[in-house]
């Protein structure tokens, strides 16, 4: 299916053995880019459904199912209004120490996708991975694929969690920043978190370690810092940890289309 992850190269000696994935929506983007749109261009019950959502009541790709169906307007609204938002400053500049240095840095989003593309060219970085589902339009009506879903578990639109096992499994110590609900099945198993927003309520409910921020250029800063010590001490360099599932069919079966009850917050 088109729009599929690219596969996850080995880690190389020599290489810092880190990789940086990043949600989009109110990370990258410092406004809900869908969410925007939903409420500039869509009526119906959506706020509702996402309440549910927010809660962990629901499935991400069921709520993206009911948001798709009420999208009537061509393509080009949408992306006019995902054009008008703004990104953090910081985070070109943070792409580029990134990568200068060899780490690998994704936009891994569990939301629309079709506008994050012409957003990061914009900015100047278009050629970042994109890991997210893949919506389409026929004039007016839209329909949404998930790619990148996990194939046994459809609680999720893009499985954050199974890329971070994949770099991790690639001999990467996974470093994550994201800012909300979308963003949960992914802290959970990263090695590092950057958290802002709800994703700093979700990290305390839960127990998992993270640290807080409000702008890229402090996780530059840190970033920077990091590869400085690596530098000089290869000793320093962080090593991908195991983590508990506790979400998935390891724990909850396959199928799902959402969360059973209780599974949050995760049994510590």
């Amino acid at each position: 299916m088109s729009g599929a992850a690219p596969p996850v190269e080995p880690v190389r000696p020599g290489d810092i053995p880190i990789a940086i994935l990043v949600d989009y929506d109110g990370t990258v983007a410092l406004t809900d880019v869908s969410d925007t749109i939903l409420a500039e261009h869509v009526s119906g019950a959506w706020e509702q459904e996402t309440a549910a959502y927010d809660a962990g009541r629901m499935g991400s790709r069921s709520l993206m199912n009911l948001e798709v169906e009420m999208m009537d307007l061509p393509e080009s609204v949408f992306l006019a209004t995902a054009a008008a938002q703004p990104h953090d400053p910081g985070f070109v500049p943070f792409v580029e120490r990134a990568r200068a240095a060899g780490i690998p840095v994704e936009v891994v989003s569990d939301g629309f996708g079709f506008f994050i593309r012409p957003a990061l060219e914009a900015i100047g970085v278009g050629d970042v991975p994109i890991i997210s589902a893949v919506t389409t339009f026929d004039g007016r009506r839209a329909s949404i694929d998930y790619p990148n879903g996990h194939p046994a578990c459809f609680v999720c639109g893009t499985c954050k969690r199974n890329r971070v096992l994949a770099h991790q499994a690639a001999g990467r110590a996974v470093v994550f920043i994201g800012d909300g609900e979308s963003d949960r099945y992914a802290a959970g198993y990263s090695d590092v978190v950057w958290a802002k927003r709800a994703l700093v309520r979700i990290c305390l409910e839960a127990g998992w370690p993270f640290e807080r921020w409000t702008e890229f250029r402090e996780i530059d800063a840190w970033l920077a810092e990091r590869i400085g010590a690596w530098t000089a001490d290869p000793a320093q360099v962080l090593r991908p940890q195991s983590h508990p599932f506790f979400c998935g069919p390891e724990v909850w079966g396959e199928g799902l289309q959402d969360p059973p009850p209780g599974a949050w917050p995760p049994a510590s």
